[in-house]
């Protein structure tokens, strides 16, 4: 693996991903020096990049402010359409959605942080509801336990040495060896329920989609309001749903390596 500081490691090739990176997260059009200040480097190298961008047409620029086109979605479009089961995972959860009448959603591990590859929406349970792209910390949900117990004892080990394990209401585990020994709970039961540990009005129940190797490639879980399902109950009536919609899923993966 190439590190910054090896041959093969290309700086301005990752200094230029960096920009596209901060101008994704801050406003949506900037100055020069709001994206120098982002991303810490000089101006002048700032304005060498955005200008190699602009050429590039993954920016637009009016003279004074900076920001991104629509052919920067081609990146993150690129890596979904990788995925084996992403064009079959819309109509499975719109199957799933009408069967059990709750919102659900499909997502993946980046580092410390689950981001949905995939999302119906059903029911308005928090404010501003998760959509495709969406990031939540894998600590405090029920697929970012599902998945982190996908991953073998080291880099469990190594998620848990560094993770920031936010304390984000009064029910959030950030003990690490409790949330260990939930996360392997979780993975010999195949399931992980999580109840007011994000907000407290959201509960989710994630079941794992496993590739054909068996190994977990993505969770799939149904969001719910926090105080109208228990564990008892939620397992009772989307568990099975769920499992089923992982292994619909699972089907799509064959031949994928």
């Amino acid at each position: 693996m190439a590190t910054p500081e090896s041959e093969s490691f290309v700086r301005t090739f990752a200094r230029g991903l960096k920009i596209i990176e901060a101008m994704g997260q801050g406003q949506a059009r900037q100055t020069l020096g709001d994206v120098a200040a982002a991303v810490d480097l000089p101006r002048t190298a700032v304005r060498r990049f955005l200008m190699t961008l602009i050429e590039l047409a993954f920016v637009r620029t009016d003279g004074k402010h900076y920001w991104l086109t629509p052919k920067v979605l081609r990146l993150g479009l690129s890596y979904l359409y990788t995925l084996p089961y992403w064009r079959e995972s819309q109509l499975a959860l719109e199957e799933l959605g009408a069967r059990i009448g709750q919102s659900c959603a499909v997502s993946v591990l980046d580092e410390e942080d689950i981001v949905y590859v995939q999302r119906l929406h059903t029911r308005r349970i928090l404010p501003m509801s998760p959509s495709l792209g969406s990031r939540l910390p894998a600590h405090a949900v029920s697929m970012g336990r599902v998945l982190l117990a996908g991953l073998d004892d080291d880099a469990l080990d190594a998620y848990l040495d560094a993770a920031v394990l936010k304390k984000l209401t009064a029910t959030t585990v950030v003990d690490r060896a409790s949330l260990k020994d939930i996360i392997l709970g979780v993975r010999g039961q195949g399931y992980a329920w999580v109840d007011g540990e994000l907000d407290d009005s959201i509960a989710g129940l994630a079941v794992p989609v496993r590739d054909q190797d068996g190994a977990i490639a993505a969770a799939i879980n149904v969001s719910l309001q926090a105080g109208t399902y228990d564990q008892e109950r939620a397992m009772a009536e989307f568990l099975q749903p769920l499992r089923q919609t992982a292994s619909q899923l699972r089907a799509t993966m064959v031949g994928y390596r």
